[in-house]
């Protein structure tokens, strides 16, 4: 294989500025999907990423610089895209969070077609399009991520035939009649079906992106086969016994694919294995000091079911007096980027409930919850999730989610509860889990009762299970996957 082009917004590292002089550094966790896309280099004779830059107005719309780096053990072409500042609040904290972001997660009554920008959204698509075709050789594999380009396939592909194009998608994927809310439900199928190939992380997602594709697209499915038994949970709501392999849409063949992101298992071990996360975590322990330590990690969004579980922790302690100074929750929740309007609600319901929460049941010397709104660098997360008796994960809905995966792996199959939600898409890999309906007052105080009583042999047991579908099906597992399917010979 002669080239990869990466299209995604994010660039694949931080730049920051250290006594003067810019610097590279890698983002916090070598988790999630921008250091594993780096990693994808190695197997190309030649590698691109195309990501924005924010820039003055008379520099926008072009690529504004391309350069080679060499950076933490890897060698690629970094190509900026220049946007304007009004260009990524319209195009990314608005349109794509208000009107597409609520859609994709099915919270249809959150969808704000008014605040949607299309025009500056479609702009933006055209540039990453132009852009990609700017810097990518003859025949090379584009591989475009995320919902907030999904028209760039087409645009790609009417002025670039030559191109081999992937698409993959980390959120949800909705069913096709609340898909069908977004008004430009025809122009967004009609250009994933330009792709040669569109990715999700499991089965469902496939499944609904098929019934899309047919629906506004006039797609036919031409070949399905049956889901492998570790991705099909019984009786849980993400469940699907068939998926779509590949589809027909005029004279195209779209290879459609469900494989699951996983962590950095070999990572993650060096990590909690070493010294400095021993003895932090400790120190946790003893700094936490109750019988029963609660930890969750997500960031300020309405689809992360923040309030609902805070609102079940709550419930927990008035039945429960007797776990008054016994047991504490450590919240990390990130706040969102700033300009992020359409997050201000729910960041002000959760800091409500954490103050109305310890305002209740503090007593002198202990407060029942520690919100965090800055994200904890990867070692002392790891040291975190080490010290934790229950990781509790419970969103609404979430494309796959990585930190319950992180903290099995922390854990390494030993001690641990992690209750997580039946609607996350790691749910259809980790079904030992205490499984929950989030939406469900009585089943979110069922699964944290379970948590808190269940037996050591059962707990071990679990544990086992989890850890050994989290290393069997890792991050290196998921990179081969995906580089079979774009034929590369490993």
């Amino acid at each position: 294989m002669s080239e990869l082009v990466v299209v995604y917004h994010r660039q694949p590292f931080e730049r920051t500025i250290v006594d003067g002089e810019e610097v590279l550094r890698s983002h916090r966790s070598p988790n999630g999907i921008v250091p594993t896309l780096r990693g994808f280099f190695q197997y190309f004779d030649r590698g691109t990423w195309v990501a924005w830059s924010e820039v003055p107005d008379d520099q926008a719309g072009k690529v504004v610089s391309r350069e080679p780096i060499a950076f933490a053990g890897e060698s690629y072409d970094v190509a900026q895209l220049g946007l304007t500042a009004e260009q990524v609040t319209s195009f990314y904290k608005i349109t794509s969070k208000a009107a597409l972001w609520p859609i994709l997660h099915s919270f249809v009554e959150k969808f704000d077609y008014d605040a949607a920008d299309w025009r500056t959204f479609r702009e933006v698509n055209q540039l990453f399009a132009d852009a990609t075709c700017e810097v990518a050789s003859e025949g090379a594999v584009i591989w475009v991520h995320d919902y907030n380009l999904w028209l760039v396939p087409k645009l790609i592909r009417q002025k670039r035939p030559d191109l081999s194009i992937a698409f993959f998608h980390h959120t949800p994927f909705p069913s096709s009649d609340v898909f069908g809310v977004l008004p430009w439900r025809t122009e967004i199928t009609e250009s994933l079906l330009s792709c040669d190939r569109v990715g999700f992380h499991i089965p469902r997602y496939a499944e609904n992106f098929a019934a899309v594709a047919k629906a506004f697209g006039g797609a036919e499915t031409v070949r399905r086969y049956p889901v492998h038994e570790r991705l099909r949970p019984e009786g849980w709501a993400l469940q699907e016994s068939t998926c779509v392999a590949e589809l027909r849409w005029e004279d195209r063949r779209v290879m459609v694919d469900a494989v699951p992101l996983g962590v950095n298992v070999e990572r993650i071990q060096e990590t909690v294995q070493s010294q400095k996360a021993q003895d932090r975590a400790r120190e946790i322990r003893a700094q936490v000091n109750v019988d029963t330590m609660l930890f969750s990690v997500s960031r300020v969004d309405y689809t992360k079911g923040t309030v609902e579980m805070l609102d079940a922790y709550a419930r927990l302690l008035e039945r429960r007096p007797d776990l008054v100074g016994k047991i504490k929750l450590y919240l990390v929740c990130v706040a969102p980027a700033p300009g992020m309007r359409v997050y201000d609600e729910i960041q002000s319901e959760i800091a409500q409930r954490v103050g109305n929460l310890n305002g209740r049941h503090a007593t002198l010397g202990w407060h029942p919850v520690e919100l965090f709104s800055q994200p904890l660098q990867f070692t002392e997360l790891m040291s975190w999730y080490l010290a934790a008796d229950i990781c509790w994960i419970t969103p609404l809905r979430d494309g796959l989610n990585l930190v319950a995966k992180e903290f099995i792996a922390a854990k390494e199959g030993r001690d641990g509860r992690l209750v997580l939600s039946e609607f996350t898409g790691a749910a259809v890999e980790l079904d030992a889990a205490i499984l929950v309906h989030p939406y469900s007052a009585r089943s979110m105080d069922a699964a944290i009762n379970e948590a808190l009583t269940m037996p050591k042999d059962e707990e071990r047991d679990r544990m086992q299970r989890l850890w050994q579908a989290t290393r069997t099906h890792d991050l290196a597992w998921w990179t081969r996957e995906m580089l079979v399917r774009f034929g590369v010979s490993l």
